[in-house]
């Protein structure tokens, strides 16, 4: 039955929430549909009561609210999300912060940004930009992301190489505990030794141990310079070994660096319209590389004499290099269409995984021979973040096959990707987070020391279990 307002008016337990947000605040009807599932259709979720509040003060009255009557909450930012944890089971109140999206300030002198949680990644972007300066974060959605969830995520994206992570460019944060408490580390300051820095447990925690409200993000100095590569290598050695002769011969000017498998290329070709190789024939690998400066820097001969010694040392034999925005977006037009590319073969499992760089090349032929063990006829499409070892390595069905050939396959190749990390001391989530999707495979790869601290810190902030229950961890009175 579609949900009306009247409806949860008419429910003592939920009457008050509407009364804090107004009608506006709360989503009722198809415009609910959106919000319950995941962009990819494969979580599909239900709540008791979804509303948006508009500011803290709100958001704080509708935690105090649901923590004494025990309520659970599901905290969404954008809906993005890769691993179910923005998606409620049934039994929660969603809470969406699209509504919270002010950008409160920001300053060039202490190269700062403050926003509010519901602000997109794409607004902060260019507020930034608008006061001459950058914020680097950048990821596939960061039209509709939001900051809040990108934070509560640890998102990284194509610039951690030179930037970091989320976890490297949050300041300060304001969030709103499981209890109703609002927790005020909202400051810019760069150095602050006076114990716990607490923020960390709440980026990257996924909205286990309570709700991003507002942030203070790290700005940096607009690059007014880009040069961006295209390469192809016959193997992922050669593309690796290129990344500490370029970070080094640039003076730490590299901002992206990533790597591309043939098969990936071949279908983006394939699926995604007005794509073209801009080399002159096929390789193994590919490498898409981004150098950045500001003024002052002769960066183009800089990066053309470092290409020409890569060529003389045999790393790579086909380079070509943007000569304008154009050629830019239509390089990294394939590298983004990726994921799209992959939809339109099926996907039997996909991983989103960390080794050591040093390591990348070994885990992808060790990978290789253990999904042939496994699932010999797939077929096996890795891209990524090379500069900070994150890879996408995506198993799909075999060419001709359904998008569904390998359904029933995908836990053993689960398993058999996630040895095979354990084996080179790789993460089984770069940065995507946990959520739903990998709790049980994240009980059984992490530390049984690590599991019972952040066990210890979830029931130490959220005792009851009410602030996105069932999501990253398996606790032993899971709701």
């Amino acid at each position: 039955m579609t949900q009306q307002i009247s409806d949860l008016q008419a429910d003592p337990a939920l009457a008050p929430i509407v009364q804090i947000v107004g009608e506006k605040g709360v989503i009722v009807g198809d415009d609910q549909t959106p919000l319950l599932t995941e962009w990819r259709q494969r979580w599909h979720g239900s709540a008791v009561m979804i509303v948006a509040p508009q500011n803290r003060d709100e958001l704080c009255a509708i935690v105090k609210h649901c923590a004494a009557k025990k309520i659970a909450i599901t905290p969404q930012g954008g809906n993005t999300g890769l691993v179910g944890g923005q998606i409620p089971y049934g039994h929660e109140i969603l809470i969406s912060t699209k509504r919270m999206r002010t950008i409160e300030s920001v300053s060039v002198i202490d190269n700062t940004m403050t926003v509010e949680a519901g602000v997109t990644l794409q607004e902060a972007q260019s507020a930034a930009l608008e006061a001459d300066r950058f914020f680097p974060l950048s990821i596939g959605s960061e039209g509709s992301c939001q900051i809040g969830g990108a934070i509560s995520t640890n998102a990284g994206g194509v610039n951690v190489l030179r930037y970091g992570n989320m976890r490297d460019l949050v300041l300060g944060l304001e969030a709103v505990l499981p209890n109703g408490e609002i927790w005020n580390g909202l400051h810019s300051l760069r150095k602050n030794n006076t114990g716990y820095d607490l923020k960390h447990l709440f980026i990257g925690g996924e909205g286990t141990l309570g709700i991003v409200t507002r942030a203070v993000l790290k700005l940096f100095a607009r690059p007014h310079q880009t040069e961006t590569v295209f390469i192809g290598a016959a193997s992922a050695d050669a593309i690796i070994a290129l990344l500490p002769r370029l970070q080094g011969g640039s003076g730490g000017l590299v901002s992206s660096f990533e790597l591309i498998d043939e098969m990936c290329i071949n279908l983006v070709l394939r699926h995604i319209p007005n794509t073209r190789l801009p080399l002159a024939q096929t390789y193994p690998f590919y490498g898409l590389i981004e150098f950045s400066a500001g003024h002052g820097t002769h960066l183009k001969p800089l990066v053309e004499t470092l290409l020409a010694g890569a060529i003389d040392q045999g790393l790579t034999s086909d380079v070509a290099v943007a000569s304008n925005e154009t050629q830019r977006d239509d390089f990294w037009r394939l590298r983004h269409h990726v994921s799209q590319a992959l939809n339109g073969e099926g996907v039997g499992a996909r991983h989103d995984v960390s080794v050591p760089i040093s390591a990348i090349p070994q885990f992808l032929q060790t990978a290789a021979r253990a999904i042939q063990q496994v699932a010999p006829a797939a077929r096996i499409a890795a891209f990524g973040h090379v500069g900070d070892g994150n890879i996408h390595y995506d198993i799909i069905p075999p060419e001709g096959a359904s998008k569904t050939a390998l359904d029933d396959q995908r836990p053993a190749i689960e398993a058999a990707v996630y040895d095979v990390i354990a084996q080179f001391g790789g993460s089984i989530s770069a940065e995507h987070g946990i959520g739903t999707h990998k709790k049980e495979i994240l009980a059984k790869h992490k530390d049984s020391v690590e599991l019972a601290m952040m066990h210890a810190v979830k029931t130490a902030i959220d005792p009851h279990n009410i602030m996105n229950p069932g999501k990253m961890l398996v606790l032993p009175n899971q709701r």
